[in-house]
């Protein structure tokens, strides 16, 4: 134990709080929160053969600790949250999958509501249904919707003349005057009636305008409404119930020696709607450990819904569970109850859960020991083929992307043993090269790049293209005095060039090694293709705003890291451009209004056409 260690332990308080843990280098490398900071952190450092081995790897790195005393346990937890997420420690149980859900929003505040998907929640009066873990079933449901409730899909009213898709019955043209507020309002409420699980309601109403209708002798009116009724059967007859009651979150647990998986049923309105798994390494931790730390990091956050009962499969220990439901009905604003139901329909979605669980995990380890055969296999026919003289333990992998010399990139990718390993990917940003299109110097610039400083050397290099290239490559290479087998890739037969060969070599269709040589090159391909993209994105997005006043440098970039692209931009609301970090309302109306006027000019020159 070292001193650091020892001064720390000495000084601890008998208050809640959290501690932090950093590693030699100052890295926080765990976060953990205690009702008593002093028992708590002391724990850590007896001697006891109880420890697990992921404590033991821990205090092994620990090398001094910090601590931050709060008023309360709750206030504890919720520092704890947040100092994960902002530190993602390395010994933290961790979701790799942390990407918001979409919703399907409807903007009652307008005159005349529209309805689309988001995964930006604000709060500016519109109406949220969600979140739904699937967002294919999530769009056939609004086509569903939009089918049965012809709302309106622009986002420009005022229009002299509707689009085609009120001539298709598609739309009832709010934006032209041809639907009254009145009766379009009629559409929204029955939306909403359909995605608040009040179906019931929805039929009375249909079946009743359907009689009204048909007694005026309105008939086509009537048969509207009739096959709305019946489109409305058929969408609850798809929607049985699974429990009784409204909504809540069943989180099934499976693990072996390898892997842990959760598996999240989503059930809303007595409905399961979907499901969410989250695989995690196995590291020895207590099921109700891992239970606990899986339902602080998943609700810690705004954007995911908290329903009124959380059924779990074992319980977060007494102490633990009651902070636990605290923070939650706090977040909630309601009582939010985490339970483990031992009977009953809810105990057997909870089996249910579990069982799914431990199914992924077992189809997991089947498919990971058939694809690591089927790549060293692969790999190791590749190396008898090209004469290398040592195993494929790592093979990289360059190509060049530019637009007539534009934006010229270049990426790496990586294969250990016949599989891509993402983590060792590279990309460069070509200056050799730039404005003038010449792929032979851009991959002479690349490899020297890559290999000057003679860091983790691979045992085969594929360069992507024909003989040219592979010389390029090779009069850099040897000139760093590298002795590394080089090859090349020619796309146009699929044809593999050989250093000193002039005769090339092709590889039957079905070979494993040709299988391995072209996936590594369609990555390399596909990963540079995806940087030149993202930069040319990023120029364009720039050289747009720099015509919007009062968008400089700082909220160009704020911009670009928000929307990403520029039809994502262009499709944002008012409020979805003022929750972006340095924007205000003032901003927020310029870039809209800036894109708004460009889509009417767009619509306009089409119509002259």
């Amino acid at each position: 134990m070292s001193d650091k260690i020892e001064k720390a332990l000495a000084v601890l308080p008998d208050k809640p709080g959290v501690y932090l843990m950093h590693d030699v280098n100052g890295r926080v490398i765990y976060v953990g929160k205690a009702k008593n900071l002093n028992n708590r952190v002391h724990s850590y450092f007896r001697a006891s053969g109880r420890h697990s081995a992921k404590v033991v790897a821990l205090t092994g790195h620990v090398e001094d600790i910090e601590t931050i005393m709060t008023d309360s346990e709750i206030e504890a937890l919720i520092l704890e949250c947040n100092l994960i997420k902002k530190y993602r420690p390395r010994y933290n149980i961790m979701l790799k999958d942390d990407k918001t859900y979409p919703y399907l929003k409807i903007t009652l505040q307008d005159e005349f509501p529209r309805m689309y998907i988001t995964r930006r929640v604000v709060k500016d009066g519109a109406k949220y249904y969600g979140p739904y873990p699937d967002v294919g079933a999530l769009r056939s449901t609004m086509k569903l919707l939009r089918s049965l409730f012809p709302v309106r899909n622009c986002r420009v009213m005022n229009q002299e003349r509707p689009c085609l898709q009120y001539h298709i019955k598609r739309c009832l043209a709010p934006c032209a005057g041809k639907v009254s507020r009145e009766e379009y309002g009629e559409l929204v409420k029955s939306i909403c009636l359909v995605l608040d699980g009040k179906t019931q309601e929805l039929r009375r109403n249909l079946k009743q305008s359907m009689q009204e209708a048909a007694e005026v002798y309105e008939f086509e009116q009537a048969a509207r409404y009739r096959d709305q009724l019946q489109a409305v059967n058929r969408l609850e007859e798809s929607q049985k119930a699974v429990l009784e009651g409204g909504d809540m979150d069943i989180v099934g647990y499976g693990a072996d020696d390898f892997n842990v998986c959760l598996q999240v049923f989503f059930v809303r309105g007595g409905k399961l709607i979907g499901r969410k798994d989250f695989m995690l390494p196995a590291e020895g931790e207590e099921e109700a450990d891992v239970i606990a730390a899986f339902l602080k990091q998943y609700y810690n956050s705004d954007d995911i819904f908290l329903p009124k009962e959380i059924l779990v499969s074992r319980l977060p220990r007494e102490e633990e569970l009651a902070v636990l439901q605290q923070w939650l009905s706090a977040k909630a604003e309601r009582k939010v109850s985490v339970s483990a139901p031992q009977r009953g329909d809810k105990a057997k979605l909870m089996q249910l859960a579990c069982e799914n669980a431990m199914k992924l995990i077992q189809e997991k380890e089947r498919k990971g020991k058939m694809q690591q055969l089927t790549d060293e296999e692969a790999a190791e026919e590749l190396q008898r083929i090209v004469g290398c003289p040592k195993p494929l333990a790592r093979m990289d992998c360059f190509d060049i992307s530019h637009n007539q010399g534009s934006e010229t990139v270049s990426s790496m990718v990586v294969f250990r043993y016949g599989a891509p390993s993402k983590k060792d990917y590279r990309h460069f940003k070509l200056q050799s090269t730039e404005g003038k299109p010449d792929d032979f110097k851009s991959m002479q610039e690349t490899v020297y790049r890559r290999y000057k400083d003679y860091e983790d050397l691979p045992d085969l290099i594929v360069i992507d293209g024909g003989k040219g290239q592979l010389s390029a490559a090779l009069k850099v290479i040897r000139g760093l005095g590298l002795d590394i087998q080089v090859i090349s890739l020619a796309e146009k037969n699929e044809e593999i060039f050989l250093e000193g060969q002039s005769e090339s070599i092709y590889l039957e269709r079905e070979s494993p090694a040709l299988h391995v040589i072209l996936r590594i090159r369609d990555e390399a391909h596909r990963f540079a293709i995806t940087y030149h993209r993202k930069r040319l994105r990023k120029k364009n997005l720039v050289s747009v705003l720099d015509n919007i006043e009062g968008i400089g440098p700082t909220r160009r970039k704020a911009l670009w890291k928000a929307f990403a692209t520029l039809e994502a931009m262009k499709a944002a609301t008012e409020e979805e451009l003022a929750a972006v970090e340095g924007m205000n309302r003032s901003a927020a109306q310029k870039v809209y209004e800036f894109f708004q006027a460009d889509i009417v000019k767009k619509r306009d020159m089409i119509g002259k056409k």
